[in-house]
């Protein structure tokens, strides 16, 4: 496979060089494998921690700065970050007000942000942790307990920060986040398989001619196997998916999200299909996020993330957040 790399042992340390270069607005240390808002710590404001393995980009790197994370943390290529990382990040950036831990249901992810929140704690900091567990498709898969936390961390990252922007106390933007969590479901799919730069081949196998219904963002198994469908077949499965287990009654936020490898004019023909349906199934669309934001390196395929919002989590949304990826109202 051709890779726009040098070889695969640096290629994290490679794209934290380049990230920094590209926004002064961060700092960012990569020899320790952190990324923090440059303001940071902002005084009497809570501060938010994610991260998670690298490939997936722009989460989690591209989701810092203000409306979002105050600090990401980067492990190797879908490998969590390691403690020390962790608190490293809550370190730089607590201001007394102490800091929230954003974690995906990813087994190495919730041990290693576990270990770190006790850590910090031994250090002074004020710590809460929200899981992240979104996914329908599957109860338990390879590397979890539970449902796999994928497209609804975007939301939780967005509506958390700017609770904590508007200078809500920890409790309640924890509440928030934990809200918007029990809130959200997504559903995957996979048209292709994705290819790690130590492994230089994908990394399973799905014939050309097939498609994976309930992918997770490394490439973990979903429900079940098919023939190649069209667009508006795989939306008609996915929305169906997280309908039948979110049954929304207030209005929602859409993200119709690419894995990687799928363009635009693909993405929006997807999202046309999508909002057919849920016009279909009377649930109304409040926002929506089309592109490529929860990604699994250059997996081919999309998902869809579903978010119920009421009044107060649809002003958060529409606060001011300025992101390497996500950027508005500034």
């Amino acid at each position: 496979m051709k890779m726009l790399i040098n070889v695969a042992e640096t290629v994290v340390a490679d794209a934290l060089r380049g990230m920094a270069a590209a926004h002064p607005e961060l700092t960012v240390d990569v020899e320790n494998r952190v990324i923090v808002r440059a303001d940071a710590p902002v005084a009497g404001k809570v501060a938010l921690v994610s991260g998670g393995g690298s490939g997936h980009e722009p989460l989690h790197g591209g989701f810092v700065g203000p409306g979002m994370l105050s600090a990401a943390c980067p492990g190797e290529v879908f490998t969590s970050p390691v403690p020390d990382q962790m608190v490293r990040a809550a370190a730089a950036v607590d201001s007394g007000a102490g800091v929230l831990f954003i974690v995906k249901n990813y087994t190495g992810d919730v041990l290693n942000f576990d270990m770190a929140a006790e850590l910090a704690e031994d250090e002074g900091v004020q710590v809460a942790k929200v899981l992240v567990d979104d996914d329908v498709a599957v109860t338990d898969s390879l590397y979890t307990a539970g449902r796999r936390g994928t497209g609804a961390t975007l939301f939780v990252e967005k509506l958390a920060g700017a609770a904590a922007d508007a200078g809500m106390p920890l409790e309640r933007v924890e509440a928030v986040a934990r809200r918007v969590n029990a809130g959200a479901r997504s559903f995957g799919v996979a048209l292709t398989a994705c290819t790690t730069p130590a492994k230089g081949s994908p990394t399973f196998d799905l014939p050309a001619g097939e498609l994976e219904l309930g992918v997770g963002i490394h490439g973990e198994p979903g429900r079940e196997r098919r023939p190649m469908m069209t667009s508006r077949e795989i939306a008609d499965f996915a929305v169906n998916a997280v309908l039948e287990d979110l049954n929304p009654r207030d209005p929602v936020l859409l993200l119709v999200n690419g894995m990687g490898g799928t363009p635009l004019l693909e993405l929006y023909g997807f999202n046309a299909e999508v909002q057919r349906l849920l016009v279909e199934r009377g649930v109304p669309v409040a926002r929506t996020l089309v592109g490529n934001y929860v990604t699994s390196l250059d997996m081919a395929g999309a998902s869809v993330t579903l978010c119920q919002v009421d009044e107060e989590l649809l002003r958060l949304w529409d606060a001011p957040v300025r992101t390497p990826a996500l950027r508005w109202g500034v």
